[in-house]
């Protein structure tokens, strides 16, 4: 008897695995609000940019300035 119990706790609990896991990848991603100033040197960020990248926080300058010192660091 128990392990009828079990196989049926068993599918249950997959069933429910299974449809949250639907749930989370049907939920739509919410973007983060752009900056409207550059949170290193305080100039404007242009509207194009913060259009094209929702939820960045620095001029194109400040970037490639940190995206540069990064790849120098990785080596």
């Amino acid at each position: 008897m128990t392990d009828l119990v079990d196989f049926a706790n068993d599918l249950v609990q997959d069933s429910i695995d299974q449809a949250l896991a639907a749930r989370a990848a049907a939920k739509p991603v919410m973007a983060a609000h752009s900056f409207l100033f550059c949170e290193a040197c305080d100039d404007p960020i242009p509207e194009a940019r913060r259009l094209a990248l929702p939820g960045c926080s620095q001029c194109v300058i400040c970037q490639s300035i940190d995206e540069s010192l990064e790849a120098r660091h990785a080596r």
